[in-house]
């Protein structure tokens, strides 16, 4: 028996991640009384489960490195990483971006969030990403504890499923609580859901319905901010693009140290200054952990020779660029890269690593060895090989043949390699909803919606983001423009 009840706010945020949080904070610093809430059991969404970059200019990091930067430069740079896809930029809202990123990243700083850098990634002219530390779940330790502070009123395993109308103005939402159903009354709402991820039918809409099987990086990016959207007749901008599918080894059985470390000024200034100044010799094994845990393998290990094979041992042929959605096709989805000696030793040293962790650590084969025990496998034969990873020998020796059929570069001498087993994940999905400059989200005829804003993924308006650090930073970037345009929206006075 569910209980219908009714609560009232200035400023209605749905959405507890980086751009729910960052929303929520500055409507409440500009004086509106604010409820943010949170459909999961905590905070954190895609945010938390992010490498937590954060690309910027004029940074104090740059400033401090004799940098010389500007936006203008970042504008220009940002389309190089969409490729063809550049001509369906909103440079509206990127202009918007990189001038008020560098403003954002300070605010965050004050807040208690600490970066290393800034790193360099082409086609990034100047060394524009800065690593948050010691991970991202950084960002929403440090923003749910100032949010609570401040009086923000937050509410976990609360979901918005249906926005409450006034004539052609959004009032409020419908909400599913742990005491019921609940009409919650805003004079405004941010809404910052997140992306759909993990919603296969608008994948399948949007996208294709082979990148619907693809399972998400985040499970909890389901798109509900997006359906309750469409009867206002929101809509969806670049919705077939996407980060992914990217295979990537799966998460270990324990937790991560990197990811065990709470977010404090001590444990970061350490973080810090280690990353700046200790010997690679020293410092490496504690990095590496991340890298091994978190990131891909480098498409070239398939270019240059390595074998991806299903759980029974069966080949999954496609380019390399591909192989991330041929393999959600296969058998529990999972697969295993599958090497010999010659290629081991290839990955053994610089330049070809296996996997990186951009801007802090590369990570070679017998990296996996001493940091992935669970996923690194060796023998003396492909037979051994087969029974160590539990699939028949006969199967992965006639895909080893077929591979060596079809390759100059064969997998011939032993010992042999199998590092597995690889997953393939959405880590995003690009297709947020139309907004204007104010974050104001758009529906019929493409007109604003009074009483509703959107920031972050849903709110992402055709924005093109690729490239390390440009997604966090328009979370926290739009999140905060839209909180101070819908404080303003209550009619309570904005210092």
């Amino acid at each position: 028996m569910t209980e219908e009840q009714s609560l009232n706010c200035d400023v209605l945020v749905i959405g507890g991640g980086g751009a729910g949080l960052a929303a929520a904070i500055e409507a409440r610093t500009h004086g509106a009384n604010v409820m943010l809430i949170e459909k999961n059991p905590e905070l954190g969404g895609t945010t938390a489960w992010s490498i937590g970059s954060f690309s910027a200019t004029q940074t104090p990091h740059q400033i401090s490195e004799g940098i010389v930067d500007t936006p203008d430069e970042h504008f220009e740079d940002m389309p190089k990483f969409s490729g063809p896809l550049a001509d369906r930029d909103n440079p509206k809202l990127r202009r918007i971006f990189v001038d008020n990123a560098n403003e954002t990243l300070r605010w965050l700083m004050s807040m208690g969030v600490e970066f290393f850098g800034p790193m360099p990634e082409p086609p990034h002219r100047k060394p524009r990403m800065h690593n948050v530390l010691p991970n991202s779940r950084a960002y929403i330790h440090h923003l749910g504890k100032h949010a609570a502070k401040i009086g923000v009123e937050i509410r976990c395993n609360s979901r918005a499923n249906k926005f409450l109308l006034e004539d052609d103005r959004v009032i409020g939402a419908r909400c599913e609580m742990p005491r019921g159903i609940t009409e919650v009354h805003a004079k405004s709402i941010v809404l910052a859901s997140g992306d759909y991820a993990a919603n296969r039918e608008l994948k399948a809409k949007y996208i294709s319905p082979e990148v619907s099987l693809v399972d998400a990086m985040n499970p909890n990016a389901t798109g509900d901010g997006h359906e309750i959207s469409f009867p206002l007749g929101a809509r969806v901008i670049n919705g077939d693009v996407l980060s992914g599918p990217t295979l990537r080894f799966i998460p270990p059985p324990r937790e991560s140290i990197d990811r065990m470390l709470p977010p404090t000024k001590i444990v970061t200034k350490f973080m810090r200054f280690a990353l700046k100044y200790m010997p690679d010799r020293i410092l490496r094994p504690f990095v590496l952990g991340f890298t091994t845990t978190s990131m891909a393998p480098e498409l070239d290990l398939f270019t240059n020779g390595a074998l991806l094979v299903n759980k029974n041992g069966k080949r999954i042929t496609d380019s390399p660029a591909k192989l991330g959605l041929a393999i959600a096709q296969e058998p529990e989805k999972i697969g295993y890269v599958i090497l010999d000696s010659n290629l081991a030793a290839k990955y053994s040293k610089w330049p070809d690593f296996i996997a990186t962790a951009p801007g802090v650590s590369y990570a070679y084969l017998d990296d996996f060895r001493k940091t992935r025990p669970d996923i690194f496998h060796k023998s003396d034969s492909i037979t051994t090989l087969a029974g160590s990873l539990d699939m028949p020998h006969e199967e992965l020796k006639n895909s080893v043949n077929a591979h060596n059929a079809d390759n100059d570069t064969k997998i011939l001498s032993g010992p042999f390699y199998a590092l597995g087993p690889a997953k393939s994940y959405v880590v995003l999905t690009d297709g947020g909803l139309a907004v204007d400059e104010e974050h104001r989200l758009l529906g019929q005829n493409d007109k604003a919606i009074p009483g509703l804003f959107a920031a972050g993924s849903v709110g992402q308006g055709g924005l093109m983001l690729k490239g390390h650090g440009h997604h966090i930073g328009w979370a926290f970037t739009s999140g905060r423009r839209a909180g101070r345009h819908a404080a303003k929206e209550t009619a309570v006075k904005v210092t």
